[in-house]
């Protein structure tokens, strides 16, 4: 039995949880672990791998059943999709206005959110990982920049199994077999010498390493094999994102 949100939710809000757990999660097994990280006052960063077009939702209900109901940041597009857009809008969820002028406009929305004591899970790597065997690539400042603006914890959340139920960069559903979903959270990334420190791109980017390392280290334990020592990144293999 899930607790309860401890924050207030939009009407829309619920309508799109009932939306979620109507869809695809009563179809898969869950293997659900290390939820009592998430029970601790003020708002949190959640920072977990990215398998998938789907793990959205693996995430969101693992969070919402242990009372961290998520506000998402997702690209522009998908709050100009009829009724959906709108849905979302009314829920509150962030919009991402990539290379553009409104790019700000999300950084600022997520620190807003953390301090209303809100939840905000944020992939580090920015999108589904491309490492061929699907380890945690390179990662992106803007999680880290938050937290450390805002004081607020970094909770390192793995997944696995959401990929065989839709594959990465694919849109088709197998759901026979039934699989399991395995979620795994971590303790808050020590990041407590960093806090109060020049937000340089120094520091940044040591923050940032620290939360892809202790995602990978979560990853490592549900998939039962070390990762690979050098991360896949993106940049320097010139892939887009």
């Amino acid at each position: 039995m899930g607790r309860q949100p401890k924050v207030r939710l939009p009407w829309a809000y619920r309508v799109c949880v009932a939306i979620a757990k109507s869809g695809v999660v009563p179809l898969v097994r869950r293997d659900w672990r290390g939820a009592e990280h998430l029970d601790r006052p003020g708002g949190v960063v959640v920072c977990g791998n990215h398998l998938s077009h789907l793990d959205f939702l693996m995430l969101a209900h693992f969070l919402y059943d242990n009372g961290r109901p998520p506000f998402f940041l997702a690209k522009d597009a998908a709050f100009r999709v009829p009724f959906f857009g709108w849905l979302i809008t009314k829920a509150q969820q962030i919009p991402v206005y990539r290379n553009t002028g409104r790019a700000v406009e999300a950084y600022r929305a997520a620190i807003a959110a953390i301090r209303a004591g809100r939840t905000v899970p944020i992939y580090p790597e920015g999108t589904i990982t491309r490492d061929p065997q699907m380890w945690p690539m390179t990662g992106k400042t803007g999680a880290a920049r938050i937290a450390l603006e805002t004081g607020c914890p970094v909770i390192p959340v793995a997944q696995w199994g959401i990929q065989e139920v839709m594959a990465p960069y694919s849109g088709r559903l197998r759901l026979w077999p039934r699989r399991t979903v395995h979620v795994l959270a971590g303790p808050p990334v020590d990041l407590d010498d960093l806090q109060g420190q020049p937000v340089t791109g120094e520091v940044v980017r040591e923050a940032t390493d620290r939360i892809i390392a202790d995602i990978v280290r979560l990853l490592e334990e549900l998939r039962g094999e070390p990762a690979p020592a050098e991360r896949y990144d993106l940049r320097r293999r010139g892939s887009a994102s």
